[in-house]
């Protein structure tokens, strides 16, 4: 369908960009492509015929070829890529375009990027997307920061395409300068941990109470029918059917090496995070479980050398498979907690202007981290904007109260078993730790004094003390 001028632009037409495109084109909307592969635009120019969206084959055609002011949306890998991608876009472009990021970059360089750009009046948006291959074709979560006059070029186009829940579109403007990749960035933190608490949920199934894969299927399932519905649940329940087609029988679940991989937003949530000093300690764990992964060869060897006597799990399996169900609820609760403890102290740090409920309801549908659970939590924001925690608002806290009991016994069954629980024990830690008046930190204190003449603090008096410590002993 021939067009004279698109509304919208992509460059990087993989099966992400070219289905977002054609997401908006599915709105009415005119759109065209570019990439530096002919294969791709062909591709596009096939699957869009029904729509007006055309491909093209040169940077300068495409760029001619769009609406003033122009749109045009990158979805490139992160790092010098994007920057080689705007240096090739600069000379083609006019006072007040728009370039917008869609990739998972680095909120600092997003920053860097947008004053780049303001310096020669271009206009920048970073916004977040998720929701894989299927989510930006039918609609993603998008978290987009920057200028608002910005992101009115292009909300309409954004809220159409964006997923719906009770007829909201599942994007909104979150913020000055790199909000919307921060919050993507945690957004994939929260991503981490969470499945590593599934993963954790499932070794207790399987090797705890010996369940074959059929079972665990079945438990996800009901699961996710109830207070755990999510998306991740809900795959991790087909996971569990699908058989082996490579060798045609077994399944395939069991045939996939043990070494999970990552891509690097979970270590920029974690790095962040000890920046500020915020504790994120579940999704700090769920990035070290993926290295701990890939030490395969180290971990077979050590299965040999490192063998202790184990205790047999010989309670109810149905009374542990609901322990386990609720352990993982609490768990999920406290991850998302601390997601948003570091959302709301980068506000603070970066001057986003971030408002916790908008996030927590754009992330409803369409994300990764989609999540029944989200509606209590965008109540939570809503009901209290100064909240401090998550773990304080007053409905999620009893619900955490109730599972509390539950979580300690699976920590334990894991222990008995030396079966690894590291991010559910890591969550008990964090709820502990938050809700203890006194903390042995004094001691720390005064061992940084003893050592390091660091200085302290009293309980009954202000100011700044040091004690010449007797050292006799």
């Amino acid at each position: 369908m021939e067009q004279t001028t698109y509304d919208f632009g992509m460059i990087g037409l993989g099966v992400m960009g070219r289905n977002f495109l054609l997401n908006i084109a599915d709105h009415g909307f005119a759109v065209s492509g570019y990439d530096n592969d002919p294969e791709k635009v062909a591709a596009l120019d096939k699957e869009g015929s029904e729509h007006p969206a055309k491909g093209f084959n040169t940077v300068e055609d495409f760029v001619a070829n769009l609406a003033v002011p122009r749109k045009i949306m990158l979805l490139v890998p992160a790092g010098k890529i994007v920057d080689a991608v705007i240096e090739e876009l600069l000379p083609l472009l006019d006072t007040n375009d728009l370039i917008i990021d869609g990739g998972n970059s680095y909120f600092a360089d997003t920053d860097r990027r947008m004053k780049y750009l303001a310096d020669k009046k271009i206009n920048f948006l970073g916004i977040g997307v998720s929701g894989g291959e299927k989510g930006a074709r039918f609609g993603p979560s998008l978290m987009p920061g920057g200028k608002k006059e910005a992101y009115e070029i292009v909300r309409p186009m954004l809220e159409a395409a964006a997923a719906k829940v009770n007829d909201e579109p599942c994007v909104a403007y979150l913020g000055t300068g790199s909000a919307g990749h921060y919050v993507k960035m945690v957004h994939n933190g929260i991503e981490y941990g969470i499945m590593q608490l599934i993963a954790e949920a499932y070794d207790l199934l399987k090797r705890g109470l010996g369940l074959d894969n059929q079972e665990i299927h079945k438990v996800f399932e009901k699961w996710n029918a109830g207070e755990l519905q999510s998306f991740l649940v809900e795959i991790t329940a087909d996971i569990f059917k699908q058989p082996d087609m490579e060798l045609g029988e077994g399944f395939l679940v069991d045939k996939i090496l043990d070494k999970a991989k990552q891509k690097g937003t979970g270590k920029w949530t974690s790095q962040s995070a000890m920046d500020m000093g915020v504790p994120i300690p579940t999704i700090d764990m769920a990035v070290s479980m993926r290295f701990i992964s890939a030490l395969k060869d180290e971990r077979t060897a050590a299965a040999e050398m490192l063998v202790s006597e184990t205790k047999e799990n010989k309670e109810d399996k149905k009374l542990v498979e609901a322990e386990i169900g609720n352990a993982l609820h609490f768990a999920m609760i406290i991850t998302y907690a601390q997601g948003l403890a570091l959302l709301k102290e980068a506000t603070k740090e970066f001057n986003y202007g971030l408002d916790l409920a908008e996030v927590a309801k754009i992330w409803r549908g369409g994300c990764i981290i989609r999540a029944k659970l989200l509606e209590d939590i965008t109540a939570a924001f809503r009901h209290n904007h100064d909240l401090p925690n998550l773990m304080m608002d007053d409905h999620l806290s009893k619900v955490l109260l109730q599972q509390y009991l539950d979580a300690v016994e699976v920590n334990k069954l894991g222990l008995q078993m030396s079966i690894p629980v590291p991010a559910m024990a890591t969550a008990i830690g964090y709820f502990d730790a938050y809700r203890s008046k006194r903390l042995p930190s004094n001691l720390t204190q005064a061992q940084r004094d003893y050592f390091g003449a660091h200085t302290y603090e009293r309980t009954d008096k202000e100011g700044i003390f040091h004690t010449e410590w007797n050292q006799s002993s």
